[in-house]
């Protein structure tokens, strides 16, 4: 089962080193040129998160959280961005995109930063984990691509440390998901929306 760990309010004013603000702030002018050029490719629905208040957050969780272990994997990781605030942070970071478009951002975004990601485009979500989803609709089902979990030769339960920028209704989805399939013990972070983060630890059931 799910347990909800509490965020302090003050999270957001936690300092940020000038070379992570500056690195973010050239992730946000590539970003908006991409979107700028949604005739171009198909991925005109990716929206990035608060990347501050990720980082902040992750800054946070480091610092009052134990962990099971350093392995951290990002469902859907678009620009890779936080994958490379992880990988900063001293984390063993892997990626996973399904869309052909935002590879060659994320990769960018790796070699540029630079960082050491393991990135993969392929299926986030575990074999038979479909059978979860309330709603047949939702964007995280019907990924194409082989599942990212066996071309790592690893498994979900392999994780410490989950993160998760939901569509709005899938948030139910994805904790469903890592309480499935994820290690006692391990971490589930989503941003949800402005200022909005959730932190969960998977515990075992009474």
């Amino acid at each position: 089962m799910l347990h909800p760990i509490e965020l302090p309010s003050h999270i957001n004013t936690l300092p940020i080193p000038p070379s992570i603000a500056d690195q973010l702030a050239l992730m946000r002018s590539r970003i908006e040129a991409f979107h700028d050029r949604w005739d171009q490719h198909q991925a005109e629905q990716f929206v990035a998160a608060d990347y501050e208040l990720v980082y902040q957050t992750l800054v946070w969780l480091q610092d009052h959280q134990p962990t099971i272990g350093r392995r951290f994997v990002e469902w859907g990781c678009g620009f890779a961005a936080v994958c490379c605030l992880a990988d900063q942070l001293g984390w063993n970071a892997h990626g996973i995109e399904a869309h052909p478009d935002l590879i060659p951002q994320a990769t960018q975004t790796i070699a540029s930063w630079p960082a050491q990601i393991d990135l993969c485009t392929g299926n986030f979500l575990p074999a038979g984990a479909e059978e979860l989803a309330f709603d047949p609709t939702l964007p995280s089902l019907g990924h194409s691509g082989q599942s990212a979990y066996d071309l790592w030769g690893l498994e979900l339960d392999d994780f410490a440390l989950v993160y998760s920028y939901p569509w709005p209704g899938e948030d139910e989805f994805h904790e469903d998901v890592f309480d499935r399939y994820a290690a006692v013990g391990a971490l589930l972070l989503m941003f949800i929306g402005p200022n909005e983060m959730r932190l969960w630890r998977k515990v075992k059931r009474d």
